[in-house]
C-alpha cells in the first residue's frame, strides 16, 4: 500500500509540496469560477432582455462552449494563445520569447466554459422570478438597475444557489485538467510524486482525498449561503 510517511511534512514527505498544489487547485478554481459568473451573468442578461443579434450571440456561445469537450478550451486557450501573444507582440515589435501563464490560461478556459452553464442557471431562475412582483416594482417607480438589485437579484439567489453549488463542483474538478499547461496544481503534483516515488495508488489516492476535502467543505459553505438565503421564504426546510 506504500510508505504513508512520504506524505509528512518532514523533509523526506510531499505533505508541503501537497498542501501547497491543493491551495493552487482552490486558487484556480475561484478565479474561474468568478470569471465564469460574469461572462454568466451578461450571457444571461442578454438572453432576456438584450436584442435579436444578442440573444443569437449569446445562445451561439452557450451552444458552442457545452458541446465543445473542455481540454481542447484548455488546449486552444494555453497553446494557441501563446501564439497570439507572439504574434502580437511581433508586430508591435517587442523581442520574444513570448508566453502565456497556465494558470491565467486556465482560469480563462475554465471561467469560459463554466460560463456557458451558470448563464443557464441564472437564466432559469430569472425566469422564475414571479412576473407580479417585477411588475410591482415598476409600478412604484424603480428604475432598472434598483429593481434587480432589490426585487430580482434576492429572489433569483435563493432559486440559483443550489445550482450554483453543483457548478463550482464542476469547476474543482475541471481544474484537474489545467495539469496539462504545466501548472502545478493538485493534479499535475500527485502525478510528478507518483512518478518520482513510484508510489502511484498513495499519491493518487492522496490526490483524491485533497479535493474530497475541498469539495466537501465547499459544500458545506453552499449549504449556509442556502439556509441563509431561505430565511424569511415560506417553505424554507431548513
Amino acid at each position: 500500500m506504500g510508505d504513508i510517511g512520504l506524505l509528512g511534512f518532514g523533509p523526506d514527505g510531499w505533505g508541503l509540496v501537497l498542501f501547497r498544489a491543493g491551495l493552487m487547485t482552490l486558487a484556480v478554481s475561484v478565479a474561474a469560477f468568478l470569471c465564469g459568473l460574469v461572462l454568466g451573468t451578461l450571457v444571461a442578461w442578454a438572453r432576456v432582455g438584450g436584442n435579436r443579434v444578442m440573444r443569437a450571440l449569446a445562445e451561439a456561445y452557450t451552444v458552442v462552449l457545452r458541446g465543445v469537450p473542455d481540454i481542447l478550451v484548455i488546449y486552444l486557450f494555453y497553446f494557441g494563445g501563446r501564439q497570439v501573444v507572439a504574434a502580437i507582440g511581433t508586430a508591435l515589435g517587442f523581442a520574444g520569447p513570448f508566453d502565456i501563464s497556465g494558470f491565467v490560461a486556465g482560469m480563462l478556459a475554465i471561467g469560459l466554459i463554466s460560463g456557458a452553464s451558470q448563464s443557464e442557471v441564472l437564466r432559469g431562475a430569472y425566469q422564475a422570478v414571479p412576473r407580479g412582483t417585477i411588475e410591482a416594482g415598476r409600478v412604484v417607480g424603480m428604475g432598472r438597475f434598483t429593481l434587480f438589485r432589490r426585487v430580482i437579484a434576492p429572489q433569483a439567489m435563493v432559486t440559483a444557489l443550489p445550482a450554483m453549488g453543483n457548478q463550482w463542483q464542476s469547476v474543482i474538478k475541471e481544474s484537474a485538467l489545467v495539469s496539462v499547461t504545466g501548472l502545478v496544481e493538485t493534479m499535475r503534483q500527485v502525478s510528478v510524486a507518483a512518478g518520482t516515488t513510484q508510489e502511484h495508488f498513495l499519491f493518487y489516492a492522496a490526490g483524491a482525498v485533497i479535493y474530497l476535502i475541498i469539495t466537501t467543505l465547499s459544500d458545506q459553505v453552499f449549504r449556509l449561503a442556502e439556509r441563509r438565503s431561505l430565511r424569511g421564504h415560506q417553505g424554507a426546510g431548513y
